[in-house]
């Protein structure tokens, strides 16, 4: 695990976890592959135009069949790489 700036520790991947990002209003979808992630938030390598991500508010599905899954916000793009947040509660996307 490594610490972050705010406490919050990052679990490292050592293999692929494919997952997808995906709009708040389903109008676009993006593969990506998890880099690290924490109780809080994820870093993700995205997999194709990263420009998508201006919305701010989408969903990170964990698994094929969209059942898990976590509703973000972007915190920092670099390039294909990106720093989410998990959002919490009843805010709205």
């Amino acid at each position: 695990m490594l610490p972050t700036k705010r406490g919050t520790r990052f679990v490292r991947f050592e293999h692929e976890h494919r997952m997808t990002l995906l709009a708040a209003d389903g109008r676009w979808w993006r593969n990506c592959i998890l880099i690290e992630a924490s109780e809080t938030g994820a870093r993700v390598l995205i997999d194709g135009s990263p420009d998508v991500l201006r919305s701010r508010h989408f969903f990170l599905l964990l698994s094929t069949t969209g059942l898990a899954f976590r509703r973000c916000e972007l915190v920092r793009l670099d390039g294909s790489e990106a720093d989410i947040l998990f959002k919490t509660g009843n805010a709205p996307c």
